[in-house]
């Protein structure tokens, strides 16, 4: 089952996941840490892998004309029939329909880790960008990807163990559980020189990085980045 198809099957449990106020750590701390990394809004924003819209219709209330691409249809259906839907089509992230240069912005929140390929995902968003746009993403930061904590939850001390090769790229699921509502994770993890090799080769300047942690000082995840974010310019 490829990463696009996964999505699709558990695109159910992620719509309940991330439509429950407060739930994710997107409404809790990192959407808006991400948006502040953005640029001011331009003629055109690109959203790709969206999912069901969340940060679309954040986008759009900021100022941002948005057009969203997803790979999953009950994803992109979610987005459409939203109270507040976002223009959206169902597309793989590495070949959209739409003209070279037509977006000051393309974002992909969290989308990255779980494409298939993600070199034509970075490649295609350098396309759509115009000269001087900018290309901002958030993933899972590859080190928390190759590894996890070992001992009890909670335990803010625990040790984060990597097991095998941090360079080496895989496949993952993580099936969690928080308050009563699951939801299983399919990703790739890939060391953070894949991303930025992807990047270089698009043509495309790093501007700016954030190491993204839990704002609570005394958990586990203040010793190690949850996420990153990247800017990265057109030039």
């Amino acid at each position: 089952m490829s990463l696009r198809e996964a999505w699709d099957f558990h695109a159910e449990e992620w719509i309940r996941w991330v439509r429950t106020p407060g739930h994710d750590s997107y409404e809790q701390f990192h959407g808006r840490q991400f948006l502040e990394l953005l640029p001011e809004p331009g003629h055109l924003t690109v959203d790709l892998g969206g999912g069901e819209g969340r940060l679309g219709r954040d986008l759009e209330k900021l100022g941002h004309s948005v057009v969203m691409f997803d790979g999953s249809r009950t994803l992109a259906r979610a987005c459409a029939t939203h109270d507040h839907p976002v223009t959206v089509a169902v597309a793989d992230a590495a070949c959209v329909p739409a003209r070279d240069g037509c977006a000051d912005l393309v974002v992909a929140f969290m989308s990255l880790q779980d494409v298939d390929d993600l070199v034509g995902a970075i490649r295609e968003a350098a396309r759509l960008l115009r000269s001087g746009g900018c290309f901002c993403l958030a993933i899972v930061h590859p080190l928390n990807s190759a590894g996890r904590f070992e001992g009890r939850n909670g335990d803010a001390e625990a040790p984060f163990v990597i097991r095998g090769s941090y360079l080496s790229a895989f496949r993952f699921h993580d099936e969690v559980e928080r308050d009563g509502l699951t939801m299983t994770f399919h990703s790739a993890h890939r060391p953070l020189g894949t991303y930025s090799s992807a990047i270089e080769a698009a043509g495309l300047v790093i501007e700016a990085m954030r190491e993204v942690t839990e704002p609570e000082p005394a958990g586990r995840w203040s010793r190690m980045p949850l996420f990153l974010d990247i800017r990265a310019s057109r030039r």
